[in-house]
């Protein structure tokens, strides 16, 4: 198959089948683009859509996201997880305001130099809303490429990586390139799928060495296996008259700038640790109970959660370190909670639990 024939196959596909009502293929221009490919990194379609759609309706506009603080940029970004995502989005909003005049470069090196934008990333930007030709190699783009090859080994190897960013650059198209990048997109997503490809329904299948050979799936090489290391974090869930005790994590590493309980050092854990730790702080405690652990996967390591409760007699003004502050879970657990603060995952399912066991005793209490 030549690349001319590959490119018509690709956008004949996409003519009939590709996906055009999409939040983001609405009103295009670099700024949704933009926002639409680092929420679609490691995230599905059906998952990025009421994110995208609440993020637009805060942050229209670039310099609305320049100007807007981390803190709320981090909420609405919470649940979706990997928030150097989030961190990284607000931090080239600003730099796309001070160092191109508030419009994103038109040039694919300039754009990949920017934070948090890698080169395929560039490319989509590039090519969707800009018009230029540009290739991408997001992983949907690199299965298909990898099947139609047959290319062995894992993509993040480096001359892996090279061998089909060659094939990527050969087959990406002079016109349509817009619409040739949101058809590899959409075909590694919809057909050509990690598990069970449908290689009925795929314009490629004829010419494709992965399926003449039957073994499709084992296309691209899966990443070398190596066990995730296990660490563990004791979370003070301090609570007084249905109100949580939270502080705001440093900026960079785990859960950086969002909202969590305090926390003891991996090796301070349990329930003595947590009496050392309020005896430290001249705080009383009604009552000190542990609850169930909660495992907590990222991406290099699982997280063991051993969480808490501790109910305080009364509020102190302050009981750790500045920056913190007592919210009501009633407030936590409300559905536009995450616009309002942003929670990891595990903490508002955290937050969901105590008001649980808190709600015989909040009973008879007003609604806030």
């Amino acid at each position: 198959m030549t690349p001319s024939q590959f490119q018509q196959a690709v956008l004949n596909w996409f003519d009939r089948h590709g996906r055009k009502d999409l939040p983001w293929q609405q009103d295009i221009n670099p700024y949704r683009v933009w926002v639409s490919e680092i929420m679609l990194q490691q995230t599905q379609v059906t998952a990025v859509i009421p994110y995208f759609e609440r993020f637009m309706a805060s942050f229209p506009t670039l310099e609305s996201l320049a100007g807007a603080p981390l803190d709320k940029v981090l909420a609405h970004w919470s649940g979706l997880g990997y928030y150097a995502r989030a961190r990284n989005l607000h931090k080239c909003a600003q730099t796309v305001l001070e160092q191109h005049g508030g419009e994103f470069p038109r040039d694919v090196e300039a754009l990949a130099a920017l934070p948090g934008i890698g080169r395929s990333t560039a490319g989509a930007i590039a090519s969707i809303s800009m018009g230029l030709r540009a290739a991408i190699l997001d992983g949907n783009v690199k299965r298909v490429l990898a099947r139609l090859h047959a290319v062995p080994g894992w993509p993040g190897q480096t001359a892996v990586a090279r061998q089909l960013w060659e094939l990527a650059e050969t087959y990406t198209p002079a016109e349509r390139g817009n619409h040739y990048t949101q058809a590899m997109m959409d075909l590694g997503a919809t057909v050509c799928t990690r598990s069970k490809p449908r290689c009925d329904d795929c314009p490629l299948a004829a010419a494709c060495e992965g399926h003449a050979r039957g073994n499709p799936q084992d296309y691209p090489g899966k990443k070398p296996r190596k066990e995730k290391p296990v660490r563990t974090a004791t979370l003070l869930l301090l609570e007084c008259d249905g109100d949580l005790y939270l502080q705001q994590r440093p900026p960079s590493g785990i859960w950086g700038g969002l909202w969590t309980p305090p926390q003891l050092d991996e090796d301070d854990g349990g329930d003595a640790s947590a009496q050392e730790w309020l005896a430290a702080r001249d705080l009383n405690a009604a009552q000190v109970q542990a609850l169930p652990p909660l495992r907590h996967t990222f991406t290099h390591f699982h997280l063991d959660i051993a969480p808490v409760w501790i109910q305080l007699h009364q509020r102190p003004l302050q009981v750790a370190e500045a920056g913190g502050g007592w919210y009501k879970l009633r407030q936590l657990n409300r559905p536009r909670a995450a616009q309002e603060l942003g929670l990891p995952a595990p903490i508002a399912k955290l937050a969901k639990q105590l008001l649980a066991l808190q709600a015989p005793l909040l009973a008879d209490s007003p609604a806030p």
